[in-house]
């Protein structure tokens, strides 16, 4: 029987990361994937995916609305769905290959089957032609989360889709109605009105994105408005019922309690994620889990059961990506004696929506209800040379600070490549910066960079140059 220092269960962003770390501190390391892929479901049907098709959408949007107003005539534009999915899935093959890639410069023996946990040195591999077992000191157990639905309504996958579904479609949809105005239900909603489909997004909150500040959520409600995607904000959907080519969906109005109905030929469910955790065995070594599903990890994400650990979405916290990356490489070296940390407050949520959304650290919200005394700046990036030029104005960046200390608390933004721009929030929030530090700083103009800048000086004593 073969023996590993470190086993992990499931190889998407969290996995995969611990092992090459692992691996690197010189560990004996396996890694186990149920898929005959590597990646989870961000590489494979989630974050990759997804963000080639808001790329790909994107191009389309601004040839078919844009490219006229830059001297570009174009006198016909047409999508080819069934080449746009090609390509998608051209970049997730590529991506998938460079884990697998990875996983063999590093060492890492990997095993395509499903894991069971028999005891916490034994893990049984159950594959397609055979069972195996293997012996090991740690288990690591990153399986991740599959898409949740409401009570009363199934996922058929064919008409009532998930993401997944959503994502390898091979036609554009005439009306797509999504219920969930979070991350997934934007971004999704964004790539099929892009491409022509009539979008109606129902939402149980009275706003967009909730668990971001409230003004970017706002924006942004504002900005896909434009984009002609129509709202049912603070309606819960009671009910969906697939026929044929159709689904017809029923929400109640929570103010008024109204019923409503809405027709159209995909429904998709995105109101979240919950943990993947069945068949793993949790029960034969006694892993306990939480009211939620989640596996119970102390503060240096292991088990109740020692030497079991836990990362990523499977364990409390956002259902993010990189958080499960960073979980990875935390107890990679924490298993090596070493004492790495994480700031989970400083773990931005970022939203690939055209203007695209991110927030790191408090919101307004959150340091009002704490009752801490701030400041706040904004910078609109109509005001912003750059995105002028791009023709990207929709948004602003925001800075809550100390209101004694001037420390930076909370940055959240709404613009053009926001995704790429908000690292800079990160580093000075890490290293406890000032607003004043960012408003000292030289950016370079013209970039969408100096937005931050300029919000960083609104909120120190209102001095905003360009506004």
């Amino acid at each position: 029987m073969e023996k590993y220092d470190i086993t992990i269960i499931g190889s998407g962003p969290g996995g995969y990361v611990c092992a090459i770390r692992a691996a690197q501190l010189g560990f004996k390391v396996a890694i186990i994937e149920r898929y005959s892929t590597l990646g989870g479901t961000c590489l494979n049907v989630g974050c990759i995916p997804s963000k080639a098709w808001l790329e790909a959408s994107e191009h389309y949007h601004k040839l078919k609305h844009q490219f006229e107003d830059f001297g570009i005539d174009v006198k016909e534009a047409n999508v080819d769905i069934v080449k746009m999915n090609q390509r998608v899935q051209d970049v997730v093959g590529e991506i998938i290959n460079g884990v697998a890639y990875l996983m063999k410069k590093n060492k890492v023996t990997v095993y395509e089957g499903h894991g069971n946990i028999k005891n916490k040195n034994t893990i049984e591999i159950k594959g397609e032609d055979k069972t195996q077992t293997i012996e090991t000191d740690k288990i690591v157990i990153a399986t991740g989360s599959k898409p949740a639905s409401l009570p009363n309504i199934e996922i058929d996958k064919k008409r009532i889709i998930s993401s997944t579904e959503a994502l390898a479609l091979k036609e554009i949809p005439k009306h797509l109605m999504v219920v969930g105005g979070g991350v997934i239900g934007v971004e999704i909603g964004s790539v099929f009105a892009r491409l022509g489909s009539k979008v109606s997004i129902v939402e149980y909150f009275d706003g967009l994105i909730y668990t971001m500040d409230k003004s970017v959520g706002h924006q942004l409600y504002r900005s896909l408005r434009k984009q002609d995607i129509e709202f049912y904000l603070e309606h819960k959907v009671t009910k969906a019922v697939a026929a044929d080519d159709k689904v017809t969906l029923t929400a109640q109005n929570r103010k008024d309690d109204k019923e409503m109905q809405l027709e159209g030929d995909y429904c998709l469910m995105a109101i979240g994620r919950k943990p993947f955790t069945s068949g793993l065995g949790l029960a034969n070594v006694g892993v306990e889990t939480n009211e939620k599903g989640q596996i119970k990890v102390d503060d240096n994400l292991e088990t109740n059961v020692k030497g079991v650990y836990a990362i990523g979405d499977v364990v409390r916290g956002a259902m993010l990506a990189h958080k499960a990356s960073e979980e990875g490489v935390f107890v990679a070296e924490r298993i090596a004696g070493q004492k790495p940390h994480i700031n989970y407050s400083l773990i931005p949520n970022i939203v690939y929506t055209q203007p695209e959304v991110a927030g790191v650290g408090l919101t307004e919200e959150e340091l009002k209800e704490a009752g801490r005394a701030i400041k706040t700046g904004s910078f609109p990036f109509k005001a912003n040379a750059r995105a002028k030029i791009s023709m990207d104005t929709d948004g602003f960046i925001k800075v809550i600070a100390d209101k004694e200390t001037d420390e930076i608390l909370g940055v959240h933004m709404i613009g053009p490549r926001i995704a790429d721009s908000y690292t800079e929030a990160v580093v000075a929030m890490e290293f406890r910066a000032a607003a004043e530090d960012i408003a000292r700083m030289s950016h370079g103009h013209p970039t969408f960079s100096e937005t931050f800048k300029e919000a960083c000086l609104a909120a120190t004593e209102d001095r905003a140059l360009h506004i």
